[in-house]
């Protein structure tokens, strides 16, 4: 495809890198230095301009365009390049919105602003950090399959039962699959005599009680079942959709907000969240509220350096588990490496959803994982598929490529894949693999 990427920040410069390999790529940046930097970086064509003027757009060749990402940091710009992508040619479209109220108009005809897909960000890093306290000890969780199957990473703690032992003694559970170990930046796929470490994130495959078992296994002391106990702090958009989704699952969380009109207004929408007034830097009301017995405290406010500071506090005063939201992916490192246990950082949230949709000619579902080092897709195999009547081990042995085939559904019924199991028209393979082996993977399925 050709492809045009507006915004040369961190959503569209990681976007532009998973593309770039297997696609003709454009990014359009306003800042002429920035857009130089990344032609070096990626080696993909870039343009200085205003990625909503026509003359900017026919000049990275709009009308041969498959694909137009608006990707920047203003709404409004992304709704206005796409109407303008729209008005010249007609490339499927896709822009960035943080703003909720923008994804509901869109929702009623999916046709509104010029946009063909939009990606909420504020609503997707709400969704992320539900998704990780159903599962208190990981990482990171996807859904594959409807729910048949799901992908969790976890990073192995000092004292873990599991630090070392070798996957085959850890794996004691019969519909789960160790698919991948990051180490050190490396990526390791794992054998049966691999020995885990401490500090090690290793990524599993299976069913949601297998992942849930495994969780318990690993760090039995934060994964006593659903979390019960969750405290908010901040009522910033991502805060108030966290919320409202856990009300959704039956969770009654606490939210700390320090403006009292903010607060109010967040009490009447929120039926089953107790709403704080308070200023959540005040170690005497977290004490006083004990949020140091809560089972998640997520820090959600409008400022990476106010997240720090209080997610900094809550681990003073003695809470297990902290989720901070960092918007800056610069940050990240450093709020994990002063213990903070989970950084959601919005833009890598967005970034991977959008390079997800783009895969979906060939992928039914895609979870990106460690910047994009590594991907787990889900893959229907037609009748024309080079793996129809094969059984997994040779097809694995003849495959140039480091991959893992962690499930198999059949009529939305789970197979834990083993060496001996022959694959059939319609199955659904969900496979880990190294990012840069994906196309090889997809010309075969």
């Amino acid at each position: 495809m050709h492809v045009v990427i507006i915004g040369a920040g961190e959503v569209g410069t990681s976007i532009a890198g998973s593309l770039a390999q297997s696609h003709d790529v454009v990014v359009i940046d306003i800042d002429s230095e920035r857009a130089d930097q990344l032609k070096y970086e990626l080696d993909v064509m870039t343009l200085a301009g205003d990625g909503t003027a026509s003359s900017t757009l026919q000049q990275a060749g709009i009308e041969e365009t498959d694909m137009l990402i608006a990707s920047t940091d203003d709404d409004r710009t992304n709704l206005v390049a796409c109407e303008t992508a729209k008005t010249l040619a007609s490339p499927f479209t896709i822009a960035r919105v943080k703003s909720v109220e923008y994804l509901r108009t869109w929702e009623i005809t999916e046709k509104a602003f010029g946009v063909d897909f939009m990606v909420c960000s504020d609503l997707l890093s709400a969704e992320n950090i539900v998704r990780i306290v159903g599962l208190p000890a990981a990482i990171d969780v996807d859904p594959f399959a409807g729910g048949c199957v799901q992908m969790a990473e976890f990073e192995v703690m000092e004292g873990s039962p599991v630090a070392g032992q070798t996957v085959a003694e850890a794996d004691r559970f019969e519909s789960l699959t160790f698919a991948g170990v990051f180490r050190g930046g490396e990526l390791i796929l794992p054998r049966g005599d691999t020995l885990i470490e401490a500090g090690d994130r290793t990524v599993v495959i299976g069913s949601p009680e297998s992942v849930q078992d495994f969780a318990t296994d690993i760090a039995p002391e934060t994964t006593p079942g659903a979390a019960d106990e969750i405290v908010i702090i901040g009522g910033s958009e991502i805060g108030y959709h966290t919320a409202r989704l856990l009300e959704s699952r039956g969770l009654k969380p606490r939210l700390i907000e320090r403006d009292p009109e903010r607060a109010r207004e967040l009490a009447e929408e929120l039926p089953n969240t107790l709403v704080m007034e308070h200023d959540a830097t005040d170690t005497e009301f977290l004490a006083r509220e004990h949020v140091d017995e809560a089972d998640i405290v997520i820090a959600a406010l409008d400022s990476d350096e106010k997240n720090l500071l209080v997610s900094v506090l809550a681990k003073r005063i003695g809470t297990d588990r902290v989720v901070a939201v960092v918007d800056n992916g610069e940050y990240v490192t450093l709020f994990e490496e002063i213990g903070i246990d989970i950084a959601i950082n919005p833009r890598q949230v967005t970034a991977e959803e959008i390079t997800r949709f783009t895969h979906e000619g060939v992928a039914e579902n895609v979870a990106v994982l460690e910047n994009d080092q590594a991907e787990v897709l889900e893959l229907e195999l037609t009748d024309s598929s080079e793996f129809v009547g094969r059984q997994i081990q040779d097809i694995v042995a003849d495959l140039d490529a480091n991959l893992v085939i962690g499930a198999v559904t059949r009529n939305r019924e789970l197979i834990t894949p083993r060496g001996s199991t022959v694959l059939e028209a319609g199955d659904h393979l969900i496979v880990f693999l190294e990012s840069s082996f994906i196309d090889e993977l997809t010309s075969m399925v």
